[in-house]
């Protein structure tokens, strides 16, 4: 019984931060409107990250490498433009606030192919 209430509370917590990511807010905003604690966020994302990231290697065979994040702003606030990718090579993409998912998708799946 416990096992299965630990696998609910796992599968929670991954939607959560699911959530999250897609959400635009930074986490502390996310957690206040959720009325989640920031501290069992957090320690929530440390738990689940090796599953998320073996079920990843598995998916991705022989692909690019994945893409690394890095922290733009420590003071829990997103940047004027919404958030900055910063792409292996150097590169960097902002993307604004509101953009439509559809035209992300489309310009990163333009900069995954390879340079002619």
């Amino acid at each position: 019984m416990k096992r299965k209430r630990d696998v609910e509370k796992a599968r929670h917590w991954q939607n959560m931060i699911r959530e999250a990511a897609r959400s635009g807010l930074s986490v502390r905003e996310f957690c206040r409107r959720r009325q989640l604690t920031i501290s069992q966020f957090y320690w929530w994302q440390r738990r689940l990250k090796p599953q998320q990231t073996s079920a990843r290697r598995k998916q991705r065979v022989g692909g690019p490498d994945p893409a690394s994040f890095v922290l733009v702003s420590e003071n829990g606030e997103s940047p004027a433009a919404g958030i900055e990718l910063v792409l292996g090579d150097g590169r960097r993409l902002r993307i604004s606030r509101g953009v439509d998912e559809e035209t992300l998708r489309a310009v990163l799946a333009a900069l995954e192919q390879p340079a002619c």
